[in-house]
């Protein structure tokens, strides 16, 4: 049958999906299509399937560019860029890739936090621009972690194995808000539940995202939430951009609101909110929290296999 990918990914999914015996066309646009791009695409054939990234808007025009496409198998783990209930009204199938990305992420995610937290960046910048000219007992200091409290927004897979890392190897103090309490994470990890993101806020010394987004999550972290944590605080996100109010954080880093933050997504991707790559006490990287050779290998094996099951007429194991 018929598959298209909207854009090229990892080999492994798309040698799966060929030996299968599928038919399989790649988007040869080095970048993400516009929607008038994948609709025109998507029309030059009948496909039986397609594998789109998070970066694709999938929504009823693209579903009606191509109506002989049951399944859309989403190369990610979330799937906030597909109109979930459109797809459910035309008995179109949605799958993801959970799981393969928990530890990436949640490695990723320290990274961000040792590097803000020990101004690893700065110290790159200031040394690669000829400016260092020795030891000084003042110069770059940063923050310990031992024994200061990780908050944590968001107790899922990804959350919890931050949690682990940051407790077990840094020595840190947990505390976490979830819209539900977790009992055996408590238990494992000693996390303390808070039963609202501001009381994780104002106790947190760094304070990590990892919620899904949902029209409850945007904005998460806004000016009147920034405004509750210490001034000492780091502020840590790999989850999804919108969850912070960009403009306001450029505010708060600016005026001391907070001391720090590191993130990995951004409110309106590829844009940064203007001042934020201007400021030193901000670590930003650029959407590769799961970009490691294996992790993002097996994301386009697991993709490509949910479209291999379902063709077959089988139920893809990780069916939205």
């Amino acid at each position: 049958m018929k598959v298209y990918v909207t854009r090229a990914i990892p080999l492994p999914g798309i040698n799966l999906l060929k030996e299968a015996g599928h038919d399989v066309v790649v988007s040869e646009k080095d970048g993400v299509l516009t929607k008038a791009e994948l609709i025109s695409e998507l029309k030059k054939d009948a496909y039986d399937a397609v594998l789109p990234l998070l970066t694709d808007s999938i929504d009823s025009e693209i579903f009606d560019a191509v109506p002989t496409a049951k399944i859309f198998a989403n190369y990610a783990v979330g799937y906030n860029n597909i109109d979930i209930e459109e797809a459910r009204k035309r008995g179109v199938t949605i799958t993801n890739t959970p799981g393969v990305l928990t530890n990436t992420v949640a490695e990723h995610t320290i990274a961000l936090m040792l590097s803000i937290t020990s101004r690893i960046a700065e110290g790159d910048r200031f040394t690669r621009d000829g400016k260092y000219d020795g030891w000084a007992p003042m110069l770059f200091l940063g923050t310990d972690l031992k024994d200061k409290t990780l908050g944590i927004l968001g107790a899922g897979r990804i959350g919890q194995r931050v949690a682990h890392i940051a407790s077990r190897g840094l020595g840190m103090k947990l505390c976490y808000y979830d819209i539900k309490q977790n009992e055996s994470f408590e238990k494992e990890s000693g996390a303390e539940f808070k039963a609202t993101v501001e009381e994780v806020l104002k106790e947190a010394d760094v304070v990590t995202t990892h919620v899904p987004l949902l029209d409850s999550t945007i904005h998460l972290i806004n000016k009147d939430t920034l405004s509750q944590m210490k001034p000492t605080a780091y502020l840590i996100n790999s989850s999804r951009g919108p969850v912070i109010d960009e403009k306001a954080l450029v505010e708060a880093l600016k005026n001391g609101v907070i001391k720090g933050a590191a993130i990995d997504v951004f409110e309106e991707e590829p844009k940064l909110a203007p001042g934020l790559s201007e400021l030193n006490n901000v670590v930003i990287t650029p959407h590769i929290a799961s970009a490691t050779e294996e992790t993002r290998g097996k994301m386009s094996e697991i993709a490509a296999q949910n479209i291999i099951d379902f063709l077959r007429g089988e139920t893809p194991e990780n069916t939205v």
